[in-house]
């Protein structure tokens, strides 16, 4: 890791954790006004461990608004807006919006393609939320690398928040902890399923994805996708996708 890299790294996880702070909820543990969790990980009834729920709004005031002047890192510019991250790697985490409505997945893959070049990354499978889109960034090998939002309302593309920001050890705040996995993607899969089950969730879960420091998932019913969550690789803990809303469309390339 570079020595420019460490401080600003720590500097946006100081502010997550300050925005985590003023959000979170009394003791009841519940989820904070953010959507993000205001309470460690605790183990479901199964014995694995679980996270609670992620930002139940997609692009909602407070969070990912059109011009990024009140995401939920706050500070100068926004979420990952270039008054925050300046420069460097966490600079690139972040393409601002060009002003034009995206109503298609194709439309989504264009902009998911300007984001990833920055990364030197390559789009893989685009997805089309009521929320949101959705992409999956991948090496120019074809290994899944991390995973990105598309604003609809303004085109603005970012690391998806979550365990693509938290938990991933190439592209994430957890950059450069490449400590050995514990959870094979089976297991994850098996945990994903238990997660699912202690919810009373009818939903299933399907073939896990493999990012640095953890898998994603997605979730089915009847055989089709709803949604989708993530198994931290070391830990096992779990971190449903609650941001995108109902599902609409997959493309592949």
């Amino acid at each position: 890791m570079s020595t420019t890299r460490t401080p600003v790294a720590a500097l946006a996880a100081l502010a997550l954790a300050g925005t985590l702070a003023t959000g979170a909820c009394a003791a009841n543990g519940s989820a904070s006004s953010t959507g993000f969790p205001s309470r460690t990980p605790t183990a479901s009834a199964s014995g694995t461990p679980t996270t609670p729920a992620g930002p139940t709004s997609g692009w909602g005031p407070g969070m990912w608004n059109g011009d990024w002047s009140s995401g939920m890192m706050g500070g100068n510019g926004g979420s990952w807006g270039p008054g925050m991250m300046g420069t460097g790697m966490m600079g690139n985490w972040w393409l601002a919006g060009n002003g034009s409505r995206v109503q298609t997945i194709d439309q989504a893959r264009q902009r998911a393609t300007a984001f990833a070049d920055r990364l030197g990354l390559r789009v893989g499978e685009v997805m089309q939320f009521s929320r949101n889109f959705y992409a999956e960034l991948e090496t120019t090998g074809g290994r899944p690398a991390t995973e990105a939002l598309i604003n609809p309302a303004v085109g603005a593309v970012q690391i998806e928040y979550g365990p693509a920001m938290m938990w991933n050890t190439t592209y994430g705040m957890n950059y450069g902890n490449q400590g050995q996995a514990r959870v094979s993607a089976a297991q994850a899969q098996s945990i994903a399923r238990q997660w699912l089950r202690d919810h009373g969730n009818t939903l299933t879960a399907g073939d896990p994805e493999s990012f640095p420091g953890y898998y994603t998932l997605h979730t089915m019913r009847s055989g089709k996708i709803s949604g989708m969550l993530s198994v931290n690789a070391s830990t096992g803990t779990v971190w449903e996708h609650t941001w995108h809303g109902t599902y609409i469309a997959t493309s592949q390339r």
